[in-house]
Formats: structure tokens, C-alpha cells, sequence
């Protein structure tokens, strides 16, 4: 739990969020963490945030921001999401959801998990267990209806 005191500091909670996760905060985890994590749930893509890294002054390569995201991952503090074969999403909500993809602009949002219902799942293969169900529902733009 942080004080007042700790809350003034400008990295309180992302130090706190990747201590508890067992990361050491170096300057470029806390710097992406800050990025990630203050601004309520999102997905970005590694290049997102690159982006969103060099535009705040943070200078770190593209490859250092692969890294943390997938250390973050493994760490539990992000989801990786697969939607469309040429990049992963890394969302911060990581409590059961699925998500619509927008084919047209790559945009994910979420659905609530109490909204999508799998009734039925093929045994897994001998020696593993289901971790987790994830549904992305593809969707795409209607086109305009002509005017008469």
C-alpha cells in the first residue's frame, strides 16, 4: 500500500507494480511501465509503444521494448494477444475477456468474458490443461447502403 508520500513520486505505482511482480526496476521498465500502466487499459504493439517512448523522450531501442513487454508478460502484469498473424498485442486488462478485432484499422476491443460463452472444448493434449480461452471475433466495416 502506498502513502501520500510515496504517491507524490512520479514512478510510486509503476515501482510498486514491478516490484510485486518480482521485476527490478530498471530506468527503462519503469519508464515503459509508466507508459503502460497510468493511463488505464489498453493494448499496444511493441512499435505503439516505441513510439509513444521516443514521443515522451525515453530513449530505448524497438528490441529493449520487445523485451519488457514479453518480461511483463511472463511476469503476469500483460496479455499477449495474436489477432492477426503479423503482430502481438499486449493488453493491460489481464482478468478474463476476449476481444473484437477491427480488420481494418488492427484496433482491439474488449468484450467481458460473462458476454461470450464456450460450452464446449476438445480434451487437451495428454500431460497438458486448458490455461485460459481466448475469443477474438473478427469484425470489418458494413459497406455505406446505397441511396435510391
Amino acid at each position: 500500500m502506498l502513502t501520500g508520500m510515496q504517491r507524490d513520486r512520479p514512478y510510486a505505482q509503476v515501482l510498486e507494480i514491478l516490484r510485486h511482480a518480482g521485476l527490478r526496476p530498471t530506468r527503462q521498465r519503469l519508464a515503459l511501465a509508466k507508459l503502460l500502466f497510468e493511463s488505464g487499459d489498453r493494448h499496444v504493439t511493441a512499435e505503439m509503444l516505441h513510439a509513444e517512448a521516443e514521443a515522451a523522450g525515453v530513449q530505448v531501442s524497438l528490441a529493449t521494448v520487445y523485451n519488457t513487454l514479453h518480461q511483463f508478460t511472463a511476469a503476469g502484469l500483460l496479455r499477449e494477444i495474436l489477432a492477426d498473424g503479423t503482430r502481438s498485442y499486449f493488453d493491460t486488462k489481464t482478468c478474463e475477456h476476449h476481444h473484437f478485432f477491427f480488420e481494418s484499422s488492427g484496433r482491439l476491443k474488449d468484450i467481458p468474458a460473462d458476454q461470450v460463452a464456450v460450452t464446449e472444448l476438445p480434451p487437451p493434449p495428454e500431460g497438458t490443461d486448458v490455461s485460459r480461452v481466448d475469443v477474438i471475433v473478427r469484425v470489418r466495416e458494413k459497406a455505406p447502403t446505397p441511396k435510391r
